[in-house]
């Protein structure tokens, strides 16, 4: 795996391949280096000094790599401290842009681009046929086939949210073998039992441990996948983010775009916000990451890492 360059910048709104090109960038410099920091923020957790910091030479030639996600939503003094760094990066820091792609902080992206960037484009499929390619490119590069009746009853079944058609493509391909047919995504989805997973995760950001803790045992016991759990984890702690701290100016129809919601889902999610401080966010976005990487193999008991998570995003709620 090569080094990754010095600029990168990450262009799309699809929330999943922006995370996956962010840990390709991550991985390939912990690669080269295995004791690299990492520093991966958003908004509202930059300011002048923070930038500084991340961005400044080593005195002890300490590699770092520096995420700054939603560029197109920062400040305009730090977008101009952001595009003065770039004229003169420093040599031991791996900076990482992400940027929605339209035209708020265009001059920014401009300035990345004019600097060298590597440009990385994250644009999600958008109409049917290109999920089900999106199915298909996920069964080939674990080395597995679908067949087409297949990937379209799972797109059928999961619907249009990139992250939790690759949640199911995840489940299928560590519990069956061979090629995967529509007999076999039927087991696993007919009657949508995942959708039980988000009633785990509404009472979990909204803070009732004990009946967030019931409805997962629930799910666990009818048989919904626990990647399919955690993604619904990741949906909600992504709505609440975005509902939390809206950037000013953001239209309600950007807002839903953002957390992938309906418009209608706003206002119950701007309810569940509530309470939610910057730190609770950060928390439990870092916990829904942990959790994806012990269900996935980090560790041995998924339903343990489960409650686990719906216990520590309950608890993030009153972070300060």
């Amino acid at each position: 795996m090569p080094a990754p360059a010095l600029l990168t910048i990450i262009v799309g709104d699809e929330e999943l391949l922006v995370d996956r090109a962010v840990a390709a960038v991550v991985a390939a410099a912990r690669e080269a280096d295995p004791g690299v920091d990492v520093h991966d923020l958003v908004p509202a957790q930059v300011g002048m000094s923070t930038l500084a910091e991340v961005t400044s030479p080593s005195l002890f030639g300490d590699r770092r790599v520096v995420v700054l996600r939603s560029a197109q939503d920062l400040t305009k003094d730090l977008a101009q401290t952001v595009t003065d760094y770039l004229a003169d990066p420093a040599d031991d820091v791996n900076l990482v842009l992400t940027h929605a792609g339209g035209n708020k902080g265009k001059a920014l992206l401009q300035a990345a681009l004019k600097a060298g960037a590597q440009r990385v484009d994250c644009k999600g499929p958008s109409k049917p046929a290109e999920r089900v390619a999106f199915v298909r490119s996920e069964f080939s590069q674990a080395g597995r086939q679908i067949t087409a009746d297949a990937a379209q009853a799972l797109v059928d079944a999961v619907g249009s949210e990139l992250r939790e058609i690759a949640a199911a493509c995840t489940q299928l391909i560590a519990d069956t073998q061979g090629r995967v047919d529509a007999e076999a995504v039927a087991r696993y989805h007919s009657g949508k039992a995942e959708a039980s997973g988000f009633t785990v995760a509404d009472r979990a950001v909204e803070g009732r441990l004990p009946e967030a803790l019931e409805q997962l045992r629930w799910s666990l016991a009818v048989g919904t996948a626990p990647v399919l759990i955690n993604s619904a984890l990741a949906g909600a702690v992504r709505g609440i983010a975005v509902a939390a701290q809206p950037p000013r100016g953001t239209s309600e129809a950007e807002l839903a775009k953002r957390a992938k919601v309906p418009p209608w889902k706003l206002r119950t999610l701007r309810q569940q916000a509530r309470g939610w401080s910057t730190a609770g966010i950060t928390r439990a976005m870092a916990v829904v990451a942990e959790t994806d990487a012990l269900i996935k193999g980090a560790g041995r008991d998924p339903e343990y890492a489960l409650e686990r998570a719906v216990i520590e995003i309950a608890r993030a709620r009153a972070a300060r």
